[in-house]
């Protein structure tokens, strides 16, 4: 059987559920280095233009299972906007009710960050419950 590739799905109305490597190099809050980034735009935008709804996850540093100001993904989703020149929807969890109600409630052809995956302990330990 062959391995089905992204443009084999029809995306349409889709909540499209993505990981990527944001594990980008900051200083002092800025993204040094966005070639992490630059390299999940072919994805985002195939997504978006098939009527999809992009939900981005992943990490960034090694925060140990706490919150940690500094690994915020605020700064990837300021960066990550402008390369796709629109608006980035960053929340601030990853998990919970209220994650799934705003996702829920967005509209199809919109970009949602979820927060920092590491924040939870349960990321590092790859624990399935988590996954």
């Amino acid at each position: 059987m062959d391995k089905l590739s992204i443009d084999d799905l029809d995306l349409k109305n889709k909540r499209v559920l993505i990981r990527v490597d944001f594990n980008v190099p900051m200083d002092k809050g800025k993204v040094t280095d966005d070639t992490r980034i630059r390299a999940s735009l072919p994805t985002i935008r195939k997504v978006l233009e098939q009527g999809g709804k992009a939900i981005l996850i992943s990490h960034l540093g090694r925060p140990e299972g706490k919150i940690k100001e500094e690994l915020r993904l605020n700064p990837v989703a300021e960066r990550l906007g402008k390369l796709l020149k629109r608006r980035v929807k960053k929340l601030d969890d990853c998990i919970g009710e209220e994650v799934k109600k705003i996702v829920s409630q967005s509209r199809e052809d919109e970009v949602i960050l979820l927060e920092n995956l590491r924040f939870h302990k349960e990321e590092e330990a790859n624990d399935p419950e988590f996954a």
